[in-house]
């Protein structure tokens, strides 16, 4: 099981943002749960998500590809994803990886937030 804590914001257009911070590893234990989570706010909340890793610290590849999942729903619902606070531990696999060019990774959730819209390119 894995604890996500669920926050949400008011972007500069007036549309709600959802940052999501898990807690824990994000591998082939956790990822399903994880890409559930990110599913249900995009589908019933918004699709502007933001994703502070600062609590993960081991991300595998089934943590890789739900996040690449949440990236592409959001993108579909015409919304951001942006991910935020990589833990160092997991910085190195999106680095490894070359994830660090694919997704929007900003150093802290306030620079994350900035100059969220819809359809936004994120």
């Amino acid at each position: 099981m894995i604890q996500i804590e669920q926050k949400t914001h008011t972007g500069t257009d007036g549309n709600n943002i959802i940052v999501l911070t898990p807690a824990g590893r994000l591998d082939i234990t956790t990822a399903w749960q994880f890409r559930l989570k990110l599913q249900e706010c995009i589908s019933k909340i918004t699709p502007n998500l933001v994703v502070n890793l600062s609590q993960v610290n081991f991300i595998d590849s089934s943590g890789l590809t739900s996040l690449v999942a949440g990236m592409r729903d959001a993108d579909k619902a015409k919304g951001s994803f942006r991910i935020c606070n990589v833990h160092p531990e997991a910085k190195l696999v999106f680095e490894v990886t070359m994830m660090d060019s694919v997704f929007a990774i900003f150093e802290t959730e306030e620079e994350a937030l900035e100059g969220v819209t819809s359809g936004a390119v994120s």
